[in-house]
C-alpha cells in the first residue's frame, strides 16, 4: 500500500484549521491504522470524493454526541429536537469549509485536485458501502469527541 502524506496532510490540516478557527478547539492526532475500506466507524459520516492528480474518498466520521456538540457550538440555543433535525445541515457547513481549505492547500502546492461536494450520511437512515481500497485511518481528538478520518486515495 502506498498512500503519500501529500494526499493526506491537506485534509488533516484543513480540518484542524476549521476546528481551531470556527469551533475554537484543537485537534490532537491519535492512532493511525490501515483498513481495507474507508467505511466509517461512527454513526455520522462526511463523505468527500477526490478526482484529479489522484482519486478516491476521504471520510470524516463521528458519533452522534460529537455531531450534536458541534451543532450546539455553531448554533447555540437550539433545542434538542432542533439539533437532531438540523445537525446534518450544520455539519455540511463545517464540511464545506474544510473542503474549501483542503482545495486551497492543494492549489498552493501546485496539485490539480477536484473535490466533490461533501455528503453527510447518517447510519440510522442510510447504509454506506465502499469498494475495497487500502485506507489510512487517523483518529483526531477534540473537546467535542473523536473524529475518525479515513483516506483512501490512489
Amino acid at each position: 500500500m502506498q498512500i503519500k502524506a501529500d494526499f493526506i496532510n491537506p485534509f488533516l490540516e484543513a480540518a484542524t484549521i476549521v476546528f481551531r478557527d470556527v469551533l475554537q478547539t484543537d485537534m490532537i492526532r491519535g492512532k493511525i491504522a490501515i483498513k481495507d475500506t474507508p467505511t466509517p466507524s461512527h454513526e455520522v459520516a462526511i463523505v468527500i470524493g477526490v478526482v484529479g492528480s489522484f482519486s478516491g474518498e476521504v471520510v470524516y466520521s463521528m458519533n452522534y454526541d460529537a455531531a450534536y456538540k458541534i451543532s450546539r457550538k455553531l448554533v447555540p440555543g437550539l433545542s434538542d429536537e432542533d439539533v437532531k433535525n438540523e445537525f446534518k445541515d450544520i455539519l455540511g457547513e463545517i464540511a464545506n469549509m474544510t473542503t474549501g481549505n483542503a482545495m486551497n492547500i492543494f492549489a498552493s502546492a501546485g496539485q490539480s485536485v477536484e473535490i466533490t461536494t461533501p455528503n453527510i450520511q447518517d447510519s440510522k437512515s442510510t447504509a454506506i458501502r465502499f469498494t475495497k481500497k487500502p485506507t489510512l485511518s487517523i483518529n483526531l481528538y477534540t473537546k467535542f469527541g473523536r473524529v475518525e478520518v479515513n483516506v483512501a486515495i490512489s
